[in-house]
């Protein structure tokens, strides 16, 4: 898979604002809709601190940059509907009812109090999804958001589309389903290990390209698989996994000493690559990826297969 680093990358760094804190991490770009007034740039790159009090946001008119931050970036936790933290923003663009959605996680249920049990479908992977839950929000503008209450499923949703229904893949590799994308999200089949970490899809024909990392990983590298969408998705199964990319820029951590990931955020540079997503514009797909562990953003031209 021919892939071509930006060579302005890292695209985001903490240098860009002092909002931004010590961790960086969970893309998502959009193209501004033409629908939006007075957009602050062409496009919007959302993205999040793993322990964060608000989704950030950083805008340009190219993809190359310069990206400017806006500084008080987006859905803050106190409106979320969730408590602690609120992160791993994935956002969509419904043109046909004018609105942007964003699903983001936070921790849905007190510590102390029950939850909704749905952590123990997981087996091993559970604890890693403890109280956490993906919700949505909703926005005219790509700016202001409201969140709804109901809860979605596990953390960590990137959502597409196959036949007429909206689908989501969430960690630890498990996959829903929604009619509408908005409510009503049901569990269906858990076709990766529990090391599975972030992910980003993408539907070509009828596969499903999933680009992803798995904790333990020495180094933690973005990895790739398709899967046949035409089956039931009871019998979906992952075809032959690669590897796309491995820490080899300064910038991504390469310097420093290849040792296996762990489970949750990391503060220091590390030679690990983490949260892919896809973006595709005119027919030209882009990949982009939290660098060093944690501490920037980067982005690259990928050749998707057919």
């Amino acid at each position: 898979m021919k892939l071509r680093r930006f060579d302005q990358n890292p695209i985001i760094t903490r240098a860009l604002d002092p909002s931004l804190g010590n961790n960086i991490d969970g893309p998502s770009l959009i193209r501004v809709p033409d629908w939006v007034p007075d957009p602050l740039g062409r496009y919007y790159l959302y993205f999040a601190h793993h322990q964060g009090s608000f989704i950030r946001l950083a805008y340009a008119d190219d993809l190359r940059g310069p990206w400017k931050i806006h500084a008080p970036g987006v859905l803050n936790v106190q409106d979320s509907t969730c408590t602690d933290h609120v992160a791993s923003p994935d956002v969509h663009v419904d043109h046909s009812r004018r609105r942007i959605r964003m699903y983001f996680h936070g921790v849905a249920f007190p510590s102390t109090g029950p939850t909704d049990g749905h952590e123990h479908r997981f087996g091993e992977a559970g604890r890693w999804i403890g109280t956490q839950r993906t919700k949505l929000a909703l926005s005219r503008d790509g700016l202001s958001f409201q969140a709804r209450d109901e809860v979605l499923g596990a953390s960590y949703f990137r959502v597409f589309q196959w036949e007429h229904r909206t689908y989501a893949l969430a960690m630890p590799g498990v996959f829903y389903r929604s009619r509408d994308g908005i409510t009503g999200f049901e569990p269906g089949p858990i076709l990766f290990p529990a090391s599975f970490r972030h992910c980003a899809v993408h539907v070509s024909g009828s596969r499903l390209h999933v680009f992803f990392t798995r904790a333990g990983d020495c180094p933690e590298s973005i990895l790739h698989t398709a899967i046949d969408l035409r089956p039931d998705w009871q019998a979906w199964t992952p075809g032959p996994i690669t590897t796309v990319m491995r820490p080899e820029r300064d910038y991504e951590g390469a310097h420093l000493p290849w040792r296996a990931s762990e489970r949750g955020p990391v503060f220091e540079p590390v030679a690990q690559l983490r949260d892919p997503a896809i973006f595709v514009e005119d027919g030209r797909a882009y990949l982009l990826y939290a660098a060093a562990g944690e501490q920037a953003i980067g982005m690259a031209r990928i050749d998707l297969p057919g």
